[in-house]
């Protein structure tokens, strides 16, 4: 049985999910014997089988096609025929250079860690000019220079989970988030509340190249008010009405400071307005975060 499973959600990408596979592909320090590479195609139709199939490796690659959308819907199905006692996931718009699961198995055996996250290194083609830099931050995950212990928790691109801290070895992610996004914060989360160890790889990086139409405030700002729903949402999964509260509370004097600095440097054109206006639409989303105010980034397949 392989030691450890790579799990590459996929939808209508097929040039990020190739880039994606040939760096699994290329993986270094690792013995081959314990690994297989599991690619879950989320689309209503098989449209990645191809390519994955025609895809040589020294490990098993398994194909899994789960056209029910949603994005938990996909991790579960890839978990539920995933075989390793490790899990390692990378997005399908991600390129992992050959140390990158490597290091985080060593930083997991140093730390006895439960899961273990690595840097995102967000690139944006050189035609994208307008708010560049607050772009590329937006899609990337930068963290503290040393390995150790940590007391948050982040998403699952780059990460490595060990499969037995899960509440749920084979359908851990909920689908309540299919369509939101979340649903690795709140399989984390869960995992923290039970004492799970997480530890930090800060040379484990990987690149991320988003796609086009999402390089623009159009996309960007809807996506940081939802990521601003976050612990609102959450403490309400909890039943937790003081942290609703105080989360609320929290969002309303952040949506309320930032948005007029945002409003002063629109006016004036600041360079970096697009980075208040972020913080006040994560602020809004913290005040707005119930279900008439959910924004569905997931969950299409045709």
């Amino acid at each position: 049985m392989p030691k450890i499973s790579i799990i590459i959600p996929t939808q209508r990408r097929p040039l990020g999910l190739a880039t994606a596979m040939a760096s699994v592909v290329a993986q270094q320090g690792v013995d081959v014997a314990d690994l297989e590479l599991v690619v879950v195609d989320n689309d209503a139709k098989p449209s990645a089988q191809a390519a994955v199939e025609a895809l040589t490796a020294p490990f098993p690659v398994v194909y899994v096609h789960e056209p029910v959308a949603g994005v938990a819907n996909a991790r579960n199905a890839a978990m539920a025929v995933a075989n390793g006692e490790f899990i390692a996931f990378l997005d399908d718009d991600e390129e992992a250079p050959p140390h990158w699961l490597a290091t985080l198995l060593a930083v997991q055996a140093e730390f006895q860690a439960d899961a273990v996250f690595g840097p995102v290194r967000a690139r944006a083609p050189d035609t994208v000019r307008l708010h560049r830099p607050y772009l590329e931050a937006f899609f990337s995950r930068p963290g503290p220079a040393e390995a150790g212990l940590m007391d948050d928790y982040f998403g699952c691109g780059d990460s490595l989970v060990r499969r037995a801290a899960l509440p749920d070895p084979v359908k851990p992610f909920s689908a309540l988030r299919n369509f939101i996004g979340g649903e690795d914060d709140m399989l984390f989360g869960q995992m923290k509340a039970a004492g799970a160890r997480f530890a930090w790889a800060p040379q484990a990086w990987v690149w991320e190249d988003p796609v086009p139409d999402r390089l623009s405030l159009r996309y960007a700002i809807p996506r940081a008010f939802a990521y601003g729903q976050g612990p609102s949402s959450a403490a309400a999964v909890r039943a937790d009405r003081l942290g609703v509260a105080r989360w609320m509370a929290i969002g309303l004097v952040q949506a309320a400071l930032f948005g007029l600095v945002a409003a002063v440097k629109w006016v004036i054109q600041a360079p970096d307005r697009a980075w208040a206006l972020d913080r006040a639409a994560r602020g809004l989303g913290k005040t707005l975060w119930w279900g008439p105010f959910k924004i569905g980034f997931y969950g299409r397949t045709t």
